[in-house]
């Protein structure tokens, strides 16, 4: 087994939010390591990584019939797929519960867990035609710990962290692995919006969410892609139903 090269090669692989920073770092990943890679994310947004294994293609998550056309391309062009990366994800508004509307409630839900559901149960019958697969689905730090800037977003990565539980108990029958990954504070897009929310300001937003980590600093994306690519390739093949932590030791103190 090779494990310093081509490490997913003759795959296919489906990466969601691959326009993102952490979805296309993944892509990008899996793609050098030998992937065919579609790249899902909604319409309008800037392509993500490019490379000649990468495909790019639409979706809208939170509609079955998006992600049912969006499978079926991708089977059509790339063949059944191997692989499925549910890193698409929003953090919503930040604020304590009763601050939230049912809309931003709704909208969170829908493409956080919603998403994570859909994609997995379109993708699923392929993998157990194969016989195999493998569905990292990314939580958070704070699907573990819980926190108090974003409730909402928390809990859906929470709900995710048991769905990843679940599915890996139901499917394991078919050679089918779940595993999710939890990634800690990190340097996205997404990070400094939330930082720009936070009532403290970036600053001291970041000093106190990282100050006191064992490696103090955030995470870079291609961190999280490692992570994502061990647990995409046979080397993680007795691993499922479990949480890799990725977060610089936020967690251990």
């Amino acid at each position: 087994m090779n494990t310093t090269a081509n490490r997913v090669a003759g795959k296919t692989a489906i990466v969601t939010g691959g326009r993102g920073d952490l979805g296309s770092a993944t892509a990008a990943l899996l793609a050098a390591h030998g992937a065919v890679v579609a790249s899902l994310d909604v319409a309008g947004i800037p392509a993500g990584a490019a490379h000649a294994n990468i495909s790019e293609f639409d979706v809208d998550v939170t509609s079955e019939d998006s992600v049912a056309a969006a499978i079926r391309r991708v089977r059509d062009e790339l063949g059944t797929p191997d692989i499925l990366v549910n890193a698409a994800g929003i953090i919503g508004p930040a604020g304590a519960s009763h601050t939230a509307s049912v809309t931003d409630f709704d909208t969170i839900f829908n493409v956080n867990v919603k998403g994570v559901w859909l994609m997995t149960k379109h993708v699923v019958p392929g993998m157990i035609d194969k016989g195999a697969g493998s569905i990292i689905n990314f939580s958070s730090i704070h699907g573990i710990t819980g926190g108090r800037n974003v409730p909402l977003y928390h809990a859906t990565k929470g709900a995710v962290r048991l769905l990843s539980k679940s599915d890996a108990a139901a499917y394991g029958v078919h050679g089918i692995r779940v595993n999710s990954i939890h990634p800690g504070s990190m340097d996205t897009r997404m990070s400094r919006r939330s930082a720009e929310q936070s009532e403290i300001g970036p600053e001291a937003y970041y000093k106190q969410l990282v100050g006191s980590n064992p490696l103090p600093r955030q995470g870079k994306p291609d961190e999280i892609a490692y992570g994502v690519l061990y647990l995409a390739s046979d080397e993680s093949r007795f691993t499922t139903g479990s949480e890799l932590v990725i977060d610089g030791g936020y967690t251990a103190v």
